[in-house]
């Protein structure tokens, strides 16, 4: 399980732009991070994470879209 604040760290090093999210390359870039997202949201790939969890269907996952997700997964502590 994961704190808030894990989550928030996890997600700015996911993304390397400095945009406020995480596309499916900066997913790609960082296998070892987007391994841990897919366990704390019980994905199977990014690309899943993508389809599930992408509410404004921009082809990408902000830290509200991901925190929603770790929530829905009930690993959010």
């Amino acid at each position: 399980m994961t704190t808030e604040q894990e989550l928030k760290s996890l997600f700015n090093t996911l993304d390397t732009d400095k945009d406020g999210k995480v596309s499916l390359n900066d997913l790609f870039l960082s296998p070892g991070l987007s391994a841990i997202i897919s366990s704390e949201t019980n994905t199977t790939s990014p690309q899943e994470l993508l389809v599930q969890y992408d509410s404004d269907e921009d082809g990408s996952i902000t830290f509200e879209e991901l925190k929603e997700a770790v929530e829905k997964a009930s690993n959010l502590n």
